[in-house]
């Protein structure tokens, strides 16, 4: 029996929450406290700039522990650009791979030039069980 492929797509988050480079991570916190996420995408400054990403993680080991000001400290300082991309189609097989290798925990995910989503490697881990446990359940 062939084992079902779960892509990138079928598990990614299609709601965006961005932020500019430019805002305070203080800013940055209240949004992502008001969102109830742990992660902001950076928006690019023109179509020749690459995507950026705050977490909880960078805020966390360059602000807060560094006893940086939430306040005075711009997002652009402790985000992570450029942000890894996953395109749509790849198999979560391999892109729970390279987030691993790279000791990251999402990644946003593209079609050609186009952004579509975030996924996380929680998403893709339990996608993949999902997928995995429905095979089982139907005698695969």
């Amino acid at each position: 029996m062939e084992r079902t492929i779960v892509r990138v797509s079928d598990v990614m988050r299609t709601s965006l929450h961005m932020v500019s480079g430019l805002a305070s991570v203080h800013d940055a916190i209240a949004e992502m406290n008001r969102l109830k996420v742990s992660s902001l995408i950076i928006e690019r400054r023109d179509s020749n700039d690459e995507y950026g990403v705050i977490t909880v993680q960078n805020i966390a080991s360059k602000v807060v522990a560094v006893n940086k000001s939430t306040e005075r400290t711009s997002v652009y300082e402790v985000m992570t650009k450029p942000a890894l991309s996953l395109d749509s189609e790849m198999n979560v097989k391999y892109a729970i791979r390279l987030l691993s290798r790279f000791r990251l925990s999402r990644a946003l995910v593209i079609h050609g030039q186009e952004l579509l989503g975030i996924v996380t490697l929680r998403d893709m881990v339990l996608g993949y069980v999902d997928s995995d446990q429905l095979e089982q359940d139907a005698g695969g």
